[in-house]
């Protein structure tokens, strides 16, 4: 096997591997399962992925020949544009990961890294002033006791195109809304008004402690988060619609 081979052989399986781990972190950690296809990131990230470990390889089996005064040169550039183009790819998928999946009146709402509002930050508790690396967090949003303070600030979500979701210094412990969605919480037979009923049901099977659902709204592809009505726990997010 000639040298030139073998350098390409060994580039493809050291990117290949730095692209497996990569892989890992995002969909496993950052996007677990369903949340990638909630925010419309999977082709996007995979395609980055393919074409940083697939064209950096080739480039170097191109430019590879053995005694070439300039190769070392040339091999460093392309590995330096791999890497570059890489960071560059887990940066922007990193910036974009769902961090905050906020309970809201009736409804839970998924909020990413690069969506959050930081202009009151300090005014938040120390918990919610900076988000996890390690997956997004179920938490609630406080609302104004007073009410007209409320009506104003839903008038102003709705032309704003700002959702209060965004703004952590509003953030609680979902436990603090247990009874909000006890009473908010919605039957899982009207799942099937929006899913086919093999769907619902073969989701369902998985999760039997989930007796009712509420919806998320979420950037590209709103789902539905089961919970266990007695105690307001969450069982999980599934790929189903929550809406038609």
């Amino acid at each position: 096997m000639s040298k030139r081979v073998k350098f390409f052989l060994g580039h493809f399986c050291i990117s290949l591997l730095i692209a497996s781990i990569v892989v890992g972190v995002v969909f496993f950690i950052w996007y677990p399962y369903p949340l990638a296809k909630a925010v419309n990131v999977t082709y996007i990230f995979l395609m980055m992925l393919m074409i940083d470990v697939i064209i950096g390889p080739i480039l170097g089996l191109l430019v590879y020949k053995d005694g070439k005064k300039t190769l070392k040169f040339d091999l460093t550039v392309i590995i330096l544009i791999q890497l570059s183009a890489l960071c560059y790819g887990v940066y922007t998928i990193a910036q974009g990961r769902p961090v905050w999946i906020v309970y809201s009146v009736d409804r839970f709402e998924l909020v990413k890294n690069n969506e959050i509002i930081d202009e009151n930050l300090q005014k938040a508790r120390p918990e919610y002033q900076y988000p996890s690396w390690l997956g997004p967090q179920f938490i609630a949003m406080q609302l104004s006791l007073d009410r007209e303070q409320r009506s104003k600030e839903m008038f102003d979500e709705v032309f704003s195109g700002v959702s209060l979701a965004q703004h952590p210094e509003r953030y609680v412990k979902l436990s603090s809304v247990k009874a909000q969605i006890q009473q908010r919480v919605l039957p899982l037979v009207e799942l099937q008004r929006y899913n086919q009923k093999t769907d619902v049901e073969k989701n369902l099977a998985k999760y039997p402690k989930a007796d009712a659902w509420l919806p998320l709204k979420a950037n590209a592809i709103d789902m539905v988060v089961l919970v266990n009505k007695e105690s307001a726990s969450i069982i999980k997010i599934v790929d189903l619609r929550p809406w038609q």
